[in-house]
């Protein structure tokens, strides 16, 4: 961190102080004691969907925390800190499997927001999570989604083909968007796609086929 942006922080933190979105006392917006409250996945279930080769998530979108963490991220009053938290979630659930995953020879790629309401959120909440995650799993982010008036396509075809892909997203429901997106990817010559995601909730109607092949989910402190 460079010293004018350590300035920058302290001018911010001193007229605009942060407060944690959960029990809303000062200092961070996500504080210490609700930080270890965050149930994070120790366990991966193989799971292969329609134009997705396997989908990894951190948390259960349907529990009370977790649901707030994404909704506080990207509906008002939108935290766009939380980036922070959501990308923590991923990185400790990766490195709780017992078999970790080698993501070396893939690229990241965000889910596009579209470009309406890119303009309002000011961000597009999957590409900040994707760039937390970027130097954990030394991989390059790629941006080359793009989602104007419903209707998605790749921007960059030549940084996708033949390559790996791990589309990243704050969180998986149905699935219909990540779908989507894969299929664009695979059009555009995409090798192998997988999905990664902080929270998944139960409501999706795909066919999976699940196979627990790690530990029992667990509450961890981050230090």
């Amino acid at each position: 961190m460079t010293i004018l942006t350590r300035i920058k922080n302290l001018i911010s933190d001193l007229f605009f102080p942060k407060f944690c979105f959960n029990c809303q006392r000062e200092g961070d917006y996500l504080c210490p004691d609700c930080q270890a409250m965050l149930e994070i996945s120790g366990q991966h279930r193989i799971s292969r969907l329609l134009e997705i080769d396997d989908l990894y998530w951190a948390s259960d979108y349907n529990n009370p925390l977790i649901y707030k963490l994404v909704q506080s991220f990207k509906n008002e009053p939108i935290i766009k800190d939380l980036s922070e938290a959501l990308g923590f979630l991923i990185q400790a659930h990766l490195q709780l499997l017992d078999e970790q995953p080698d993501f070396s020879e893939f690229i990241l790629v965000p889910v596009p927001l579209e470009i309406k309401k890119l303009k309002w959120r000011g961000f597009n909440q999957a590409e900040e999570i994707a760039k937390e995650l970027t130097d954990f799993l030394k991989i390059p982010v790629r941006n080359v989604l793009i989602k104007k008036d419903n209707n998605l396509f790749c921007s960059k075809p030549n940084e996708i083909k033949e390559n790996n892909i791990i589309l990243i997203d704050d969180y998986y429901l149905s699935g219909a968007t990540m779908a989507e997106c894969a299929k664009v990817l695979k059009g555009a010559g995409a090798k192998k796609i997988i999905g990664l995601v902080a929270a998944r909730g139960e409501n999706d109607k795909q066919n999976i086929t699940s196979a627990i092949i790690s530990k029992n989910s667990i509450f961890l402190k981050r230090s």
